[in-house]
């Protein structure tokens, strides 16, 4: 089953396939050649799921995956939130980074979580799936893997970075792999 991911993020085209498995093709925009930029304009993880989910279906008549992600700290009122890839600088996730760790210096509250929703856009409608993984944040970077805040975000009952971590153990508790649980779950019941 062919599926079309509202992205252009190379990572995260891989982590939804090795989540998804095998009985699914996850394409990119990249695949279909859209290069058009796609204005998330929205006020909420929902509104730019939706966006991007709608965008990709009208332009290729596929199922398409609109995903909104990033991260929510309690200390920092929900901050960076929709705002989690520009939140220094367009995709620059070093100086991403590097701002949450300077606004978080003195803060001994660390909890926060990462979300993502996702939204299917098909012929029948749109529809949502929400995942989270609650943890805290690190004061300084741990770990050389995975992408975005991955190396200051230590999920609960874990020792390690997500950046830390092996990709399948952390594809088994992301908030990516949660919202994709509950959209296999949705597809076993309604089939594209």
């Amino acid at each position: 089953m062919e599926i079309l991911v509202a992205t252009h993020n190379l990572h995260k085209k891989e982590e939804i396939q090795q989540i998804l498995g095998e009985n699914f093709e996850v394409k990119s925009l990249t695949d279909y050649d859209i290069h058009d930029e796609i204005i998330e304009d929205g006020d909420s993880f929902n509104a730019n799921a939706l966006i991007k989910g709608k965008y990709c279906f009208e332009k290729t008549g596929k199922p398409s995956l609109g995903d909104d992600s990033g991260l929510v700290v309690e200390a920092l009122d929900g901050r960076p939130g929709i705002y989690s890839a520009r939140y220094a600088g367009d995709h620059d996730f070093k100086k991403n980074i590097e701002k949450v760790l300077d606004e978080m210096k003195d803060e001994t509250n660390r909890r926060a979580y990462f979300i993502t929703v996702l939204c299917l856009v098909d012929a029948s409608g749109e529809h949502y799936f929400e995942g989270r993984v609650y943890g805290n944040l690190t004061k300084e970077v741990f770990g050389e893997g995975g992408f975005g805040y991955d190396p200051i975000f230590m999920p609960d009952d874990h020792n390690t970075t997500f950046a830390e971590m092996p990709v399948s153990e952390k594809n088994k508790i992301s908030h990516r792999s949660k919202a994709l649980k509950t959209f296999l779950d949705y597809l076993s019941v309604n089939p594209l």
